[in-house]
C-alpha cells in the first residue's frame, strides 16, 4: 500500500545508505558477531530524553520483514545503483528461509523517557545469528534516525525546566506546567512522518499540541488513546477576511461562536495595543468578562517578545483588573490570559519570562506556542549522536573494536562490550565487558523480529519527568 511507504518505500532492505550494502564482503575473514551502541557525545544540553526507539522498532523491525519480493526488488535497484553486484542475496535468503523472513538481531536500550548524561550509551544492537553478522551494522541508517524524537524530546524538556523554574519562584502552583508550551510546529516540518515523530516527542513532556500527527503516532506506536490537548484558536485570515473595519466583529464572533473553554485570537493583525485597549478591553470587554468556563487567550504575534508581552500584560491588567497571588505577583483576571507563538525558542523563553519576573507578572499569565524552534531547528549534531562498533567475534576470539582519531579525539568511541549501570542515581558506561550484569539497566526491547518491551506513553512521561515537579509530588505525597 502506497500509504504504508516512506521515502518511496516499505522495504526494509532499502533502507540503508549504499556504501552498507557493500560491507558485508569488507569484515574480517571468520567474523560471527557485531556489536554496536548508540550515544550522545555531547552537543547542546548535558543530558538527553530517549525516546522513539519504539517507533522504530515497531514501524519498521517487527514480524517477517524480509520476503522473497523484497529481496528481488533490492537486487534489481542495487545492480542498477552500483552497475555492478554487489548485493548480499545469499545473506538475505538466508534470514528468508532460516529465520522465516524475522531479523535475526537483538536490540538492548535504555527505558524510554530516561534522562541519561551525555556520552553514555543508550543502546546497543547485535546479531543473534554468526552468518548475519553483517546485519548489525547494515541498519544503523535506520536506527541512528532516533537522534530526532531523543533531541526534540530533549530539547522540549529543557524548556519545560526553565517554565518550571519560573513558576516555581512567581506562582502559587504548578498545575497548568503541563500546558505551558504548545506545539505549533506540524507546517514547518519537513513531512507528516516527521511532524508525527517530533510531535509526539514534545508530548513526552507537555500536553498542548496542534500537531495532529504527534497525537496519531503516540496513538498507533504507544498504546495512547490521546496524549493531547488543544482549543478553538483564530488565525490571521479568520479575523482579516472580516476587514481592518470589521476586527471587533471578527472578536465578537469568536467569543460569541465559543462561549466553553479556552478559545484564543490573534490580535495583532493591525494594532494590536488598541485592540488590548479598545477592543478587548473597551467595547467587547463586558463580554469577556462573562467568561467563568474558559478565558479569552490574547495572541500576539509580531514585534520583540520580551517586550510586547509585558506591554501586552500591562494593558490587559489595566483595563480587567489584577490581584496578587501568595509569592507577590500579578495575576490578570481569570476571564484573559496571553499566549506567545512568535520567536519561541530554548533561548527566548528565559528572557521573557525573566522580564515578566522583572516587571512583577506571575508565570500563570503567559502560555507559549512554538514551531520552527521546537521541531525543526535540530539536526544529529545538535547532540553529537552517533551509531558505532564496539565489539567483534572474530576466529572465536572476542575482539574491542574502537576507533580513536587523532584529529579529534571528541570522536573517540567506546570498546567492547558496554553496560549502563545506575548506582546512587549516577549511570556510567562500563566497557570492555567489565560491567556488572545485574546492574546493567539495558533491557532487551527487541530480539529475533518479535518486540519484547512496549512502553506505554504513561510511564514515558513518569521517566520524562522534570525533578521539581517529582519533588513537589514526593513532598505532597509525605
Amino acid at each position: 500500500m502506497a500509504g504504508l511507504e516512506a521515502g518511496g518505500t516499505d522495504n526494509i532492505i532499502l533502507c540503508t545508505d549504499s556504501y552498507k550494502v557493500t560491507h558485508h564482503k569488507q569484515y574480517p575473514p571468520n567474523t560471527t558477531n557485531v556489536s554496536s551502541y548508540f550515544e550522545s557525545r555531547g552537543g547542546k544540553f548535558p543530558e538527553v530524553c530517549f525516546f522513539g526507539l519504539q517507533y522504530i522498532i515497531k514501524r519498521w523491525l517487527c514480524g517477517p520483514v524480509v520476503t522473497k519480493e523484497k529481496i528481488a526488488e533490492a537486487k534489481e535497484v542495487y545492480n542498477l545503483h552500483f552497475g555492478q553486484d554487489v548485493f548480499n542475496e545469499e545473506g538475505w535468503n538466508y534470514i528468508l528461509e532460516k529465520h522465516g523472513g524475522y531479523l535475526p538481531m537483538r536490540i538492548k536500550a535504555v527505558p524510554e523517557g530516561s534522562i541519561v548524561p551525555v556520552k553514555n550509551v543508550l543502546f546497543t544492537v547485535e546479531n543473534t545469528d554468526p552468518k548475519c553478522f553483517w546485519l548489525t551494522n547494515y541498519f544503523e541508517t535506520l536506527l541512528v534516525q532516533v537522534w530526532y524524537p531523543m533531541t526534540v524530546a530533549t530539547n522540549s524538556r529543557a524548556q519545560k525546566e526553565i517554565i518550571a523554574k519560573y513558576l516555581d519562584e512567581t506562582s502559587d502552583s504548578m498545575a497548568l506546567l503541563p500546558y505551558k508550551l504548545h506545539d505549533f510546529g506540524f507546517r514547518g516540518t519537513s513531512s507528516v512522518e516527521s511532524a508525527g515523530i517530533g510531535g509526539a516527542a514534545h508530548l513526552v513532556n507537555f500536553r498542548g499540541t496542534d500537531t495532529i500527527a504527534g497525537i496519531m503516532m503516540a496513538r498507533k506506536y504507544y498504546n495512547c488513546k490521546m496524549a493531547g490537548e488543544s482549543i478553538p484558536a483564530a488565525e490571521h485570515s479568520t479575523i482579516t477576511t472580516w476587514g481592518s473595519t470589521g476586527e471587533v466583529e471578527a472578536f465578537r464572533n469568536m467569543i460569541e461562536t465559543f462561549p466553553n473553554g479556552p478559545v484564543a485570537c490573534v490580535s495583532d493583525s493591525y494594532n494590536i495595543w488598541e485592540a488590548c485597549e479598545k477592543v478587548w478591553g473597551g467595547e467587547l470587554k463586558s463580554l469577556v468578562m462573562k467568561r467563568t468556563k474558559g478565558p479569552l487567550v490574547v495572541r500576539p504575534d509580531s514585534g520583540d517578545p520580551p517586550e510586547v508581552v509585558v506591554k501586552v500584560l500591562a494593558i490587559l491588567g489595566d483595563k480587567f483588573g489584577t490581584t496578587t497571588n501568595k509569592k507577590g505577583y500579578k495575576l490578570l483576571s481569570p476571564c484573559i490570559r496571553v499566549i506567545q507563538g512568535d520567536g519561541i525558542s530554548y533561548e527566548s523563553l528565559g528572557k521573557i519570562l525573566e522580564n515578566m519576573k522583572k516587571n512583577n507578572w506571575s508565570t500563570d499569565n503567559l502560555t507559549f506556542g512554538s514551531g520552527g524552534a521546537l521541531l525543526q531547528r535540530l539536526d544529529r549534531d545538535t547532540q553529537k549522536c552517533a551509531f558505532k562498533c564496539s565489539y567483534a567475534i572474530v576466529n572465536g576470539k572476542g575482539v574491542d573494536v574502537f576507533k580513536e582519531p587523532i584529529t579529534d579525539l571528541g570522536k573517540k568511541s567506546k570498546k567492547g562490550k558496554l553496560t549502563l549501570e545506575l548506582e546512587d542515581g549516577k549511570y556510567t558506561t562500563v566497557q570492555q565487558g567489565k560491567g556488572v550484569p545485574k546492574k546493567d539497566v539495558l533491557e532487551t526491547v527487541f530480539e529475533n523480529g518479535k518486540l519484547l518491551k512496549d512502553y506505554s506513553f504513561e510511564d514515558i512521561r513518569k521517566n520524562a519527568e522534570i525533578a521539581l515537579v517529582k519533588n513537589q509530588k514526593n513532598s505532597l505525597g509525605k
